[in-house]
């Protein structure tokens, strides 16, 4: 797949686990260390891909399962799934959402504030989602 950086050379921070992540993105099954190994093709060690798998695992951005000795690893979601976890996390780290998401849509584009009331109003359409309640909150059902 990729040739990687030329012996002595260092991949840019984050750019091993990019390589990773989009070949458990393209590929229809979880894939093992040694599966990965091979399809990089980069002269890394087993031990490093174990150790980018494990840790990419470790921050949620793969699930894991027993195939034979070894895990096998898939992502948790496709890009974009990804991208609004991250979004997601982002907003999470800040105790006023309510400012966050304020600003957020006014830093927006008018294209894209456009697509958001959009998206919002789909969802409208589909119901009211806040009235299925906590299924552990003895006052709802």
């Amino acid at each position: 797949m990729n040739s990687g950086p030329t012996p002595g050379e260092r991949r840019p921070v984050g750019a091993l686990e990019a390589e990773v992540l989009a070949l458990l993105q393209s590929s229809r099954q979880g894939l093992t260390p040694g599966e990965v190994l091979e399809h990089l093709d980069s002269g890394l060690a087993y031990s490093t891909v174990v150790t980018v798998l494990s840790r990419m695992f470790d921050k949620g951005l793969l699930t894991r399962y027993k195939q034979g000795r070894a895990y096998a690893y898939a992502p948790v979601a496709d890009t974009h799934g990804l991208t609004a976890r991250r979004m997601r996390q982002v907003l999470e780290s800040d105790s006023d959402r309510e400012a966050v998401l304020a600003r957020f849509v006014e830093e927006l584009p008018s294209s894209d504030e456009q697509l958001l009331r959009q998206l919002l109003g789909d969802l409208g359409d589909l119901g009211d989602l806040g009235d299925l309640g906590d299924p552990g909150d003895p006052g709802e059902g």
